[in-house]
């Protein structure tokens, strides 16, 4: 089977988005499945085997990220020419309506992958976030509409899709985790590293630091942590527009010793990242999955999460960390709860390690090729 992967992000720009195309890219071409990706360029100049990028801008408001000419008339040829059988998007706007488009010329299949609550991110544009949040959701259903099949990450969201208007089939697969990237992470690595004094306990949070990942709840939690026990760090890893704000915000609070903004880190070096820290803490309510928190536990570690949306179904409540209503005492004293308690931090990082085999970037791949299949049998 030849699938092709259209998106308006790729690397070397990272994301959840991101982290997911490659991971299943990967896993579907060692079960002998060839997968081509239509991409936006980011100033690439060397050549990717199977790897088709289109002209790009940067994002006015979002440097890092760069927007895709779809210009390519000739497409549906290409498509043909190289055997392609199956279309699946991970965006419904720029490269999603030009994959949407050949799949409707070739006549072949149309699958989608809703991995983001676009609505949550209209604080960013400049004009009536209001009214840009009600037409996003409009198109966004209407998109997945014209869809064989939409792909959510939790099921979660695909009872959010479903209240919302969408009625092409779904189901739920998580992106699936590379388990054996985490085996034998070092975890003195990342205190070397960052040279953080000895003794310390560590949270960490990974993501971007933007208002739809609540980081300004988190420092707040984190500073009636710190001010209770004194030797507790906060590790935020990840860069983005409000890390000024951030920092700022963690002087006013009386934290900005104990707030450590270690900016990003590689694809390879991320395992030992999460294995230097002691317990994993979230809150943001905009996620389809929280890929971070299985990540986390895989590296095993306890999390405190926010209960909301996707990331709820990553969490075990009790088990292997603790889902919290959105309330700075409730979050809080989940966090002193596993501070204060290194047999509670090393039992519930253990079930959390366990747990995460369940999405084991294997077995996801394996289901999503079963969707593809029963997607190809009525047309083959």
């Amino acid at each position: 089977m030849h699938i092709a992967i259209f998106s308006d992000s790729y690397l070397p720009y990272t994301s959840g988005v991101v982290r997911s195309i490659v991971t299943f890219s990967k896993e579907l071409r060692a079960l002998g499945h060839k997968v081509s990706i239509f991409a936006p360029s980011y100033g690439n100049k060397q050549q990717e085997k199977d790897v088709y990028r289109f002209l790009s801008f940067r994002a006015p408001t979002f440097k890092e990220f760069a927007l895709a000419i779809p210009l390519a008339p000739s497409l549906s040829n290409k498509l043909k020419q190289i055997g392609v059988d199956i279309i699946h998007v991970h965006s419904p706007f720029m490269m999603g309506r030009l994959g949407a488009r050949c799949a409707r010329k070739l006549q072949i299949p149309l699958v989608s992958t809703y991995h983001t609550l676009y609505e949550e991110y209209a604080h960013y544009s400049p004009l009536a976030p209001s009214l840009v949040r009600k037409a996003v959701r409009y198109y966004t259903v209407s998109f997945s509409n014209r869809c064989q099949l939409v792909i959510t990450p939790t099921d979660s969201i695909v009872n959010y899709l479903r209240k919302n208007g969408v009625t092409a089939p779904i189901t739920a697969i998580p992106t699936g985790i590379e388990l054996d990237r985490f085996n034998n992470a070092d975890p003195t690595w990342l205190r070397k590293r960052l040279n953080l004094p000895p003794g310390e306990i560590v949270l960490i949070h990974v993501g971007r630091l933007g208002k739809e990942k609540n980081i300004t709840f988190v420092l707040q939690a984190f500073a009636r942590v710190h001010q209770l026990v004194a030797n507790t760090r906060l590790l935020l890893v990840g860069g983005g527009p409000l890390r000024a704000s951030l920092e700022s915000q963690a002087e006013s609070l009386g934290i900005k010793d104990a707030v450590t903004f270690a900016g990003s880190f590689s694809f390879a070096e991320m395992p030992a990242v999460y294995a230097g820290a002691d317990l994993f803490v979230f809150a943001s309510v905009t996620e389809t999955q929280g890929l971070v928190v299985a990540e986390a536990k895989a590296a095993g570690l306890p999390v405190v999460v926010v209960k909301a949306y996707g990331v709820q179904e990553m969490v075990n409540d009790g088990e292997d960390g603790f889902l919290t209503p959105l309330d700075q005492n409730l979050f809080t004293e989940a966090i002193l709860r596993l501070v204060n308690d290194a047999s509670l931090r090393q039992q519930m990082g253990r079930k959390a390690y366990r747990n995460v085999h369940s999405l084991s970037s294997q077995a996801m791949a394996k289901k999503l090729l079963s969707h593809y299949q029963a997607l190809l049998k009525p047309i083959g």
